[in-house]
């Protein structure tokens, strides 16, 4: 992975101002400590900050076809770059280097946009054609790794993070309240909304071509779209012997494929189904043991490291590599957590992966492979489970009362809820009833809480699904589990998984995570299946606890699935850190204007009366954590003038 940023004058071709470009890839200098470098043409400028794991001594970008007609500067990986490589030879190419980057300008010498298609791997990429005068961008299927742009004037900045198009003195840090918004509503980031006003997230499968001098010379396509079959349609499996065997081959090509560098390759290992079962195909793939890491916490029925020392003695690899991570650990680096992320994080175990990239780094190690993907492509979260039950009670047509009982367990639980309407409006929006909205509906109920009049009128008007750009009559053909799996990966996978908990915090520290559960065949066999092959039963994951079956003992294969999150009311210790105290004053609360101030004062003694691990309380501990991030992103990157925060946090941008 790296880094890379450019400007295009879309007036002409005016010459970029010194310097823009270069400051643009100072800022993105953890993301490539290697080396840097720049391509500067009329009315254009690309600039590239690399990490050296392919083709270590003849990577340097940008880099371009024969001719010199396309440039490019990438961020990611081509895990089949040997195959494609030899394939364009073969076809009369000439590449000169050992590195994946060469084969992108050949394969638009072939291609052009339809290069996206033939694309497979996690990737960002920027290419300008020179006789076209034309720059392309585009990302990978999935959303593992970020671009963003924005329009500034007569001119269009791209960068792998917004800290890149703010370094340019072009771009002048303003809050969207749409961007905050989704932060309430998803929990995440999906884009193309961000919290920055004119900076959008260029979304997975998509790519943008800009070409100046048009009428519209700006123009976003998308060159891929996650799909289902209709249900009832699905694959059966009618041999399951054979469903295991596809899956377990599907898996192993796709972790050979990601051991592919020049560098050492380790992996995380948590203990669980998924780590442990790339671990073990690493090992056996490679013949030896690798580097694996894991997280130990202080709170007995969170920490996971006797199943990961467990999980390493079978496998025969060395014990995990420890980072300790105790509660008050979440607060103190909720800072650095917010810096690199650019958006306000809810979840506090990106708090814990962030000082485990740190510990990757310290190890020397660039590369890790990590389980993340399994729970989205084979329902392992416990909310499916849980939709199940409730769908299992609408058995009359036209009687919702799988709605009532949500419902009235809210009620019950003394938890404030939107109108019926508003449920409905919702579902409307994903194609019907939902698992997801089951779960992170009760981060949304945060709204009603704590949104001040600027946020309020916000919500008034705001329609947060309709910019995701779902195909929603297609997936209302799609069976109920499968519909939910698609806005899991939509809205938590692309816009939080992969970015504050994926990209963010391991780029940070310069390692680059690759994910064999996100291969584009593993995608492409899973969602073929029967739902009954995902969730059998209120058995989740069925089809892949067969297959570990074969590599793991029982406990690993059975175990459920342990949700790592630090407690969310670390941010109301007793007493409370002073920054925080800080952030949440009445002059800041007022300054930011997002917030009711009376509502805040109230829940921050109010909730400490509420039973820890009730729904009431994680309702109001889910708020108050994303009103503290909220204050803690305006203070690093909006206004920096709102507390002091600790001395080992970074500046503000």
């Amino acid at each position: 992975m790296c880094g890379i940023a450019g400007v295009m004058d879309l007036a002409g071709r005016r010459t970029v101002s010194e310097g823009v470009v270069e400051r643009m890839a100072r800022a993105l200098i953890h993301r490539g400590p290697d080396e840097e470098g720049f391509l500067r043409r009329p009315g254009v400028a690309l600039a590239s900050r690399r990490l050296r794991i392919v083709g270590l001594a003849d990577g340097q970008q940008p880099m371009c076809n024969e001719d010199q007609s396309a440039f490019t500067v990438f961020n990611g990986e081509f895990f089949d770059f040997p195959e494609k490589r030899s394939a364009l030879v073969s076809r009369g190419h000439v590449l000169h280097t050992h590195c994946d980057t060469e084969i992108i300008p050949h394969l638009w010498e072939e291609s052009h946009e339809g290069m996206f298609e033939r694309m497979r791997g996690q990737f960002a990429v920027a290419l300008y054609d020179v006789q076209r005068h034309q720059l392309t961008l585009g990302r990978d299927r999935f959303g593992i790794s970020p671009l963003y742009w924005t329009r500034q004037g007569d001119w269009l900045l791209f960068a792998s993070e917004i800290k890149g198009l703010l370094a340019s003195g072009m771009v002048t840090p303003q809050a969207d309240l749409n961007g905050i918004d989704h932060i309430f509503t998803f929990g995440a980031m999906p884009g193309p909304v961000t919290c920055f006003a004119g900076i959008q997230l260029l979304p997975a499968g998509h790519y943008l071509q800009i070409t100046p001098g048009q009428a519209e010379p700006i123009q976003e396509h998308t060159y891929w779209e996650m799909d289902f079959p209709n249900q009832g349609e699905e694959d059966p499996g009618a041999d399951p012997a054979k469903l295991v065997d596809e899956l377990e081959d599907l898996l192993l090509q796709a972790v050979d494929k990601r051991l592919r560098a020049d560098v050492p390759v380790g992996a995380y290992l948590s203990g669980g189904l998924d780590s442990s079962m790339i671990v073990a195909m690493a090992c056996k793939l490679k013949g030896e043991s690798i580097n694996t890491y894991t997280i130990r916490v202080d709170d007995p029925k969170l920490d996971e490291l006797s199943a990961a020392n467990l999980s390493a003695r079978h496998i025969g690899t060395k014990p995990p590599i420890v980072q300790e991570f105790r509660a008050s650990d979440a607060l103190d680096m909720y800072p650095q957590l917010i810096h690199a992320a650019e958006a306000p994080v809810i979840d506090t175990s990106c708090a814990a992966l962030l000082m485990l990239a740190q510990r990757v780094h310290a190890c020397g190690q660039k590369v890790v492979l990590t389980g993340e993907g399994a729970d989205e492509w084979l329902a392992g979260y416990p909310w499916y489970k849980i939709a199940k039950i409730f769908n299992a009670l609408d058995v009359i047509p036209g009687l919702r009362l799988s709605d009532l009982a949500r419902r009235a367990y809210l009620r019950l639980n003394h938890v404030p809820h939107y109108p019926a309407t508003s449920r409905k409006m919702w579902e409307d929006a994903v194609g019907g009833p939902n698992a997801w909205l089951d779960s992170y509906g009760v981060l949304a109920l945060s709204k009603l809480r704590f949104y001040g009049e600027p946020m309020r009128e916000v919500l008034a008007s705001a329609r947060p699904w309709e910019g995701l750009g779902m195909d929603l009559e297609r997936a209302k053909h799609w069976s109920p589990l499968n519909r939910s799996l698609w806005v899991g990966a939509r809205v938590t996978l692309a816009g939080h998984l992969l970015q504050a908990k994926g990209d963010r915090v391991a780029m940070n520290s310069s390692v680059e995570v690759r994910y064999p559960f996100l291969d584009e065949d593993v995608f492409d066999f899973t969602s073929k299946l029967d739902p009954q092959w995902k969730l059998h039963g209120f058995r989740d994951k069925h089809l892949l606890r067969l297959v570990a079956e074969r590599w793991l003992p029982k406990e690993i294969a059975r175990r459920q699935k342990v949700i790592f999150r630090a407690p969310l009311d670390s941010f109301h210790m007793d007493p409370e850190p002073q920054f925080v105290n800080e952030l949440l004053s009445e002059e800041s609360l007022r300054r930011t204007g997002y917030f009711e101030i009376a509502q805040v004062r109230h829940w921050r003694k109010a909730f400490r009366d509420l039973r820890v691990g009730s729904l009431p309380r994680l309702s109001v501990e889910m708020g108050l954590a994303a009103v503290v991030a909220t204050q803690l992103w305006h203070h690093t990157f909006i206004d920096g003038s709102l507390a002091d925060l600790p001395t080992s946090a970074p500046s503000r941008v």
